[in-house]
């Protein structure tokens, strides 16, 4: 194959992996700014909400079937990656700083392999222990438990949302054995799932009322919309031409582009300490998504020897 032609057919992804990253990072931001106007309950009920329509949208455009597969799975799946998961880094954001929280809440993918070896007996091997270890290292320098900080439990709603949805990823993998899933569906049917507890609480928990301000709106929607039913099709088609592994690793940069937007346009600065230990778990997440992209390419040059 020419090289040049490969490397032109590479750049579709490359600039998704890009578009993606980008929309997910400054929707921190975005998300701060709107909860001046909402309260968290309300501004993640509508986010989910409308997210879960336009996810729908997309499949009847596509013209995917609609009926759900595995309900109850589905819906446990809803409560840990949009009830859990979205509802309490909503309010940990709403209470604290956009780069702490984003950077606690990606601290994900170790709990998946915390959870992952006693659930899926998933053993954890070579370098994913160091990772471990930097990963917490920075996560126990961010917390400062020794100090009952002001923000501590808008951090410790951070941790919760990131094991919540660790949780969600264990069960998606647990599904995926027994099941065979069109993706879009499932996503639509646990957002839709996962933002009806949401709904039921912003209604019984009564708080400051909604102010339709354009800012809000246009937030709204990008939060909604742009960043969970668009980049679910970016981040589909990035699936589709990368693998797991190598594709997780082309995110990486997506916490790192919220604390720099938080730096920009919020005045965030955060401590030197915190700095440390943000530093630590984005080396660790290096450090497992180098693992994944190594073992990748191992398996398919053993594909290509003896297939």
């Amino acid at each position: 194959m020419d090289m040049s032609n490969q490397h032109h057919s590479y750049r579709p992804v490359i600039l998704a992996i890009i578009v993606l990253s980008s929309i997910w990072g400054y929707n921190w931001v975005v998300m701060k700014e709107c909860m001046k106007y909402a309260s968290p309950l309300d501004f993640a009920a509508l986010r989910t909400g409308i997210g879960a329509i336009s996810l729908f949208a997309i499949l009847i455009g596509k013209r995917r079937p609609l009926r759900p597969k595995a309900a109850w799975m589905t819906f446990l799946l809803g409560f840990l990656s949009t009830t859990a998961c979205i509802g309490l880094f909503t309010l940990a954001l709403a209470m604290g700083g956009v780069g702490k929280t984003a950077i606690l809440v990606y601290i994900m993918p170790f709990w998946v392999l915390l959870l992952a070896w006693p659930i899926l007996s998933e053993r954890i091997r070579g370098a994913q222990w160091a990772a471990i270890i930097l990963a917490f290292s920075g996560l126990i320098i961010i917390l400062e438990p020794w100090h009952l900080q002001s923000t501590f439990i808008s951090m410790f709603l951070a941790v919760l949302s990131g094991l919540a949805w660790a949780l969600s990823a264990i069960v998606t993998k647990i599904m995926n054995r027994k099941y065979s899933f069109d993706l879009i569906s499932l996503t639509a049917w646990q957002m839709l799932l996962g933002a009806l507890p949401l709904i039921l609480l912003a209604f019984v928990i009564p708080d400051k009322p909604i102010q339709w301000t354009s800012y809000f709106k246009i937030g709204l929607l990008y939060s909604s919309v742009v960043s969970q039913a668009l980049a679910v099709v970016l981040w589909f088609f990035i699936l589709n031409e990368l693998s797991a592994g190598i594709a997780s690793m082309g995110t990486l940069i997506t916490p790192v582009i919220g604390i720099v937007a938080a730096s920009i346009e919020l005045g965030e600065r955060p401590s030197i300490t915190e700095a440390g230990g943000i530093l630590l778990i984005l080396v660790a997440l290096a450090i497992l998504s180098l693992q994944q992209y190594i073992q990748f390419r191992q398996i398919r040059s053993f594909i290509r020897r003896n297939v």
